[in-house]
């Protein structure tokens, strides 16, 4: 059982789903191409959440001194503030010019992302604390389930407001609605149980063996998956926001549409995982999931060289997919972290893991929007495929997929199952193996 109050925090996920969403997801990105934002401004929006958590190595100092809840509160609060700003900005259309409105966008997100980057170096230890060992899997899985829940039914309300010919007014909505929903997790997040720190802990001047601590041999091994996974990943659903709307010529609705397929995908992982990731432990669960995204971005691959159409179906199942392994990757790569972090140095252990992972999320979408910049309007023909802008960045992220399979499988884990064990799990022992009746047999 789950310890006494924790409920909150699955409550608190969701709600932070529904603001979240809106302000780091697919409507600030269809927002600031109205504005007229370039492919390397999208890159910049993308990564400047995740590359604003390397605050969390001086926040690190603090949060034992202050205590974990009430560090993650004042940060939290703080960027709710910044949604309320943000609001107003599509309001100012009639005085100001879309530059001047995109400027402001950018540093209100700024804001928002300062905040946020520093109070969440908070969570991770507080949660670990939390929650037993035994459990962390289960939590992990629920965690994300509601995380997509209140993702996929924002998304649907954004395809909403945005149906039809858009007005500025109708953003101002959106933004309005996340600022709001932000107000509302606050209020659960102050109800998860806070957890003592230990007063050796709490005064400790020792300085932080940093180096040391890179050089821990299962963390390291970890972090270096963990930068290519962010290298391949970073950006990749505001680019195939932006390849919908520019190459495919989607609609806002459409496109919000097709992409909240993905967080079905990722509430979908509640299933096709239950209760399975504590017991086969997440080195297995990471490859599985790397190997299905190089399927997907051959998808994306065809798709963009025109070899195959963009049909409906394809789409969906593109985007299914990602948000499923997407999820299968963030909680493997968190629980196994969780086990290889040592309770001492706990709260800097994480915090340069966090940092680690965000600060390459962060800068790889700048990287790939100035690749897809460069690239323009050049095209050639070759493999059976126009190599335009969109083919050029998906085969980069293919092959970056590929070197963090390679490196998924040189990790540190002696207790985890193989691989076939998980496969045989997932196809033949579980629920899901109705779905297998309907594959054609010889």
């Amino acid at each position: 059982m789950f310890p006494r109050g924790l409920q909150n925090a699955f409550l608190f996920a969701a709600f932070n789903a529904l603001s979240f969403q809106i302000v780091l997801g697919s409507p600030i990105i269809l927002y600031a191409k109205t504005l007229g934002g370039s492919a390397t401004v999208l890159g910049i929006i993308a990564g400047m959440m995740p590359l604003l958590v390397i605050f969390q190595i001086p926040a690190a100092n603090h949060v034992s001194r202050i205590g974990y809840r009430k560090f993650f509160l004042v940060g939290w609060s703080t960027r709710v503030l910044f949604i309320f700003g943000l609001a107003l900005v599509p309001l100012t259309v009639a005085f100001l010019d879309a530059k001047t409105r995109l400027a402001l966008v950018l540093a209100l997100l700024f804001g928002f992302s300062l905040s946020r980057g520093i109070s969440s170096c908070a969570w991770l230890p507080w949660i670990t604390a939390l929650v037993p060992p035994a459990l962390r899997g289960k939590y992990l899985l629920r965690d994300a389930a509601m995380t997509n829940a209140g993702s996929f039914v924002t998304v649907m309300i954004a395809a909403g407001v945005l149906s039809g010919e858009t007005r500025a007014w109708q953003f101002s909505i959106l933004f309005l609605f996340s600022a709001v929903t932000g107000l509302i997790s606050l209020s659960f997040m102050k109800r998860i149980p806070d957890v003592p720190i230990q007063e050796p802990v709490r005064v400790s001047k020792t300085p932080v063996p940093w180096m040391e601590m890179l050089r821990w041999p299962s963390f390291k091994r970890l972090l270096w998956m963990i930068i290519c996974w962010s290298i391949a990943y970073g950006g990749l659903t505001a680019f195939t926001v932006a390849f919908l709307r520019v190459e495919i010529r989607m609609s806002e609705a459409n496109i919000l549409l097709v992409t909240s397929v993905a967080f079905l995908g990722g509430l979908s992982s509640l299933g096709i995982l239950g209760h399975r990731l504590d017991r086969l432990g997440s080195k297995p669960v990471l490859t599985f999931a790397l190997g299905v995204w190089m399927l997907v971005m051959a998808g994306w691959i065809a798709l963009s060289g025109h070899a195959v159409r963009a049909g409906l179906p394809l789409l969906i199942a593109l985007e299914f997919l990602m948000g499923l392994t997407a999820a299968l990757i963030n909680m493997a790569s968190n629980r196994l972290a969780m086990a290889v972090i040592p309770a001492m140095g706990r709260n800097h252990f994480f915090a340069l893991y966090s940092v680690v992972a965000n600060v390459t999320l962060g800068l790889a979408p700048i990287g790939w929007g100035l690749l897809i910049d460069v690239v323009g309007k050049h095209k050639f023909n070759g493999l059976g495929l126009s190599w335009n802008r969109y083919t050029v960045f998906f085969a980069a992220v293919f092959l970056a997929f590929t070197v963090t399979l390679g490196l998924a499988r040189r990790l540190d884990e002696p207790e985890a199952a193989g691989m076939e064990v998980l496969l045989r799990e997932i196809l033949i022992q579980s629920p899901q193996r109705f779905w297998l009746r309907f594959w054609p047999r010889g």
